[in-house]
This record gives structure tokens, C-alpha cells and sequence, in this order.
């Protein structure tokens, strides 16, 4: 019941220099466990991690191995909050829920770090701020009001000035923006690699290459079968995100999988460093077909953004960043470009997180919608307690039923008329970004 799945990209940046590397072995055996989690990404070993330091007996199954989908292949970006204001939320959820899910989610970016800390986790990570660019008079409008709100709250953010975000940027293709000092970057994999070997040191059980076949509820216990043992468990989270199959049904029609494509220049020359991202901000910008841009430890500058519908086949499948790259950095145009790689987001209805009720205290997490680092990290704390207490209060936000996409077969068209339609109003909003006049002004919302 597993579906296939691309062999892991080679030519990944983070794969080449992750840290904390370590092997776990096969499940081979049956055996029982307080907690079960299908999934060694973020989400799953961030849980595990907590449920280990209350001393709770947990197993952890993984098709591959840990990091092997986003979380290891993502931009590493750690942002704070979630795309939407308070007042969204309160819409969906409710005053109350609203208010705690916008707060949790503004504090999730520090809870990222403190895990980090605690743990003494060897990822590169910085806490060097967030920035969000502009390139329209509509987008800075927006980036206005969101800052506001933030510092209603005490949140460390301010507006830029279009020279404040070419000094920090090192790029002049944007009118200004906004940072948040809660935000910064990470190795993802090495990050990944890091909570599983930080929660198998206190007691978590890790197995690899070892996809769960099939789950069900006996009622008494959870039962999750792989291909050569079965893991009973008291309590089960499903936490495979965009890589979801058919192991629960109706689970993978809940997400539309979308391809982020990342390419990795040769380290900067040191009269480059001076000028390219100095202060080794994370950059994300504001336009419907997301494009986002970074350094990293050896000044290799990252730029991602939307891929093709499939995994990458060649070189010719980034042509989007590297366009991107040259737009932002013309100096750059001739620059190596060392690594290529992509991953699988998970984007629900309405862009926001689920957790999802399967059964008596079974749970499945995902929908992270390109904000999983800080978010799932997070996550875990409240997981766990779930997990251990059967409380759903203690979660930011509600618990929902499994309630598949309409029509969710057609995912794919979905996914190439959504995608056409965004960019074509991207080219109208920036012509400049597509060959025509440079503008000011633009209609453009994000």
C-alpha cells in the first residue's frame, strides 16, 4: 500500500553535508510500545523527542530514512507564524482557538531554536531574522498591516526601506519589505538527523527502511505491520505529510503534494559575501508562486521555488531558479551551480495545518504548507502530551475528521491550472519579471 517513491536526490546539497549521520536498523520483530509513529520526518521525531524526555515508550517506523522526504530536503527556512492573520484564523477556528493557534504559531520559530539548544543539535542554525520582500506597491501594503499586527503582540518586526532590503538582500529586484528576528535557517537534514539521534539517545525506538503495510485498531491496541514485525501500540501518530500513501484511507486526498525545486551555487567569493546576503537573513518573497533565497554556512546561495509536476529528471528542470538566481544576482549569471534537488510539500485547502482524528487516541499530522521547519518542530510538544493524555485541548488548533479533497483524483490538473493561473497573474502584476517594462505600481495581492 505503499506508493513509489523517487530514489533520494544525490545531487542534494543537504545530503552532501549533513551532520549527526547515523544508521538505525530494519524492524525485524514484533513488540508492543506506549506510542507508535509512522513517519521520521520533523513532525514524527520532534514527538518522539518528547515523548522520550517523559520517559514514554515510543516506535518509530520510517520507509526510508529520517529526513528522506521535505524534512530533509526543504529550504531550511525558519519562519514564525502562519500565512494567515489572527483574524482568519478566528474565522476558521473560532476567537479562542484562533487567538491560541496564531500564538503558537508566532512562537513556533523560538521553540525551533530552543529544541535546538537544549538538545545541543549540530545543524547550522541561526536566529538571524526572517525577511519578506516586496515587489509591488499592493505586496508592501499588505507586509504594512502584517507588521502592525505583530507588534501589537510585542513581536520583533519592522518595515524596510528599499535601501534597507538592498543592503540585507544584496538584490535590487524588490521595492522593500519587512523582517521578523524570531525567524532564521538551518540545515534541514542534519536538523532532522539530529532529533532522531537526540530521541533514540533517550530511549526512542527508530527503525528504518521499514514501511508500515498496513494499521488498524484491534480495539485494545494499534496495530501497525510492516513487512517483518508488528508494533502494537496504545496510541498512534501518522506523520507522513506529503509522502502520505494509501496506508489510512482517504488520508493522501486530504493534501495536493507540490514539487519545491532548489539549486545551490559554488561558495561566494569573499568580495561577494560582502555584498549577497551579509547578515544571513532567510528571504522569502510575496508573490503567489513562491520564490525564496538564502546563504548558507560555505556562502553558497540557495534559491528555491515551484517545481515541475514530477520529480527532477535534469538540469533543464531548474530553469526557474536558475532564472531567478540571475535576475536577483546578474553578477551570478555565470556561477557553478554545484547542487540540484527537490521535495514534496503538502498543501491543504485553505493552507492550513491538520491534525486529524483516525481512531481511539490515533492521530495523523500533516499539511505544513511550506512552514513545516518551525511548525512541526513545535508541534511535537503538544503531540506528545496528546499522545499521552488523550487531551485534544492541548493542541493549537482543533482536531478534525479525515474529509478527502473533492474530485481529489484530478489533483494533478488542479495543481497545473492552479500553478498556470498564479504565475500568469504574477506576469501581469511584474511585467519587468517577464520582459516587459519595469513598474512601480501592480494590483498584485498575495
Amino acid at each position: 500500500m505503499h506508493r513509489s517513491r523517487p530514489a533520494l536526490n544525490n545531487n542534494s546539497l543537504w545530503a552532501a553535508t549533513a551532520a549527526n549521520n547515523v544508521a538505525f536498523p530494519a524492524l525485524t520483530e514484533d513488540m508492543t510500545a506506549d506510542t507508535v509513529i509512522i513517519g521520521a520526518g520533523m513532525s514524527g521525531l520532534s514527538t518522539a523527542l518528547h515523548l522520550a524526555e517523559t520517559n514514554q515508550n515510543v516506535v518509530v517506523l520510517e520507509a526510508r530514512t529520517p529526513g528522506f522526504g521535505a524534512s530533509g530536503q526543504s529550504g531550511g527556512q525558519v519562519i514564525a507564524g502562519l500565512r494567515h492573520f489572527k483574524s482568519d484564523l478566528a474565522k476558521v477556528y473560532g476567537e479562542e482557538k484562533g487567538a491560541q493557534a496564531h500564538a503558537f504559531g508566532g512562537a513556533a520559530a523560538q521553540a525551533t531554536f530552543d529544541i535546538i539548544k537544549r538538545h545541543n543539535i549540530d545543524c547550522d542554525a541561526i536566529n538571524t531574522g526572517w525577511i519578506q520582500v516586496a515587489d509591488s506597491d499592493t505586496a508592501l501594503s499588505e507586509s504594512e498591516a502584517r507588521v502592525a499586527a505583530w507588534q501589537l503582540l510585542g513581536a520583533p518586526v519592522r518595515m524596510l526601506s528599499r535601501d534597507e532590503t538592498i543592503a540585507l538582500t544584496g538584490t535590487q529586484d524588490y521595492l522593500g519589505g519587512w523582517i521578523d528576528e524570531r525567524g532564521g535557517s538551518l540545515q534541514p537534514l542534519s536538523y532532522t538527523l539530529g532529533l532522531a539521534q537526540r530521541a533514540a539517545a533517550l530511549g526512542a525506538r527508530i527503525f528504518t527502511n521499514s514501511p508500515a503495510i498496513s494499521v488498524h485498531h484491534d480495539g485494545v491496541m494499534w496495530q501497525v505491520k510492516s513487512a517483518h514485525g508488528i508494533v502494537r501500540a496504545k496510541s498512534l501518530l501518522l506523520a507522513t505529510n506529503a509522502l502520505s500513501d494509501g496506508l489510512w484511507p482517504g488520508l493522501r486526498q486530504m493534501i495536493l503534494p507540490v514539487w519545491s525545486f532548489q539549486i545551490a551555487t559554488a561558495p561566494l567569493s569573499e568580495s561577494d559575501r560582502q555584498h549577497i546576503l551579509p547578515g544571513r537573513q532567510a528571504v522569502s518573497d510575496t508573490r503567489r508562486v513562491l520564490r525564496y533565497f538564502r546563504v548558507d554556512r560555505d556562502h553558497r546561495v540557495i534559491v528555491g521555488g515551484k517545481g515541475t509536476m514530477f520529480a527532477p529528471k535534469n538540469a533543464g528542470d531548474f530553469r526557474l531558479q536558475q532564472t531567478m538566481l540571475e535576475r536577483l544576482y546578474p553578477q551570478l549569471a555565470d556561477m557553478p551551480i554545484e547542487y540540484r534537488w527537490g521535495g514534496e510539500v503538502a498543501v491543504t485547502i485553505g493552507r492550513l495545518p491538520r491534525v486529524l482524528r483516525l481512531g481511539p487516541n490515533g492521530y495523523a499530522s500533516l499539511g505544513c504548507n511550506g512552514k513545516g521547519v518551525a511548525w512541526c518542530s513545535a508541534l511535537g510538544a503538544p503531540l506528545a502530551e496528546m499522545l499521552t493524555t488523550g487531551n485534544e485541548d492541548v493542541l493549537p488548533i482543533p482536531v478534525s475528521q479525515v474529509a478527502p479533497i473533492p474530485f481529489h483524483a484530478l489533483r494533478s490538473i488542479y495543481v497545473a491550472i492552479g500553478s498556470s493561473w498564479l504565475r500568469l497573474r504574477d506576469a501581469m502584476d511584474h511585467p519587468s519579471l517577464h520582459g516587459g517594462e519595469t513598474t512601480s505600481k501592480s494590483n498584485k495581492g498575495s
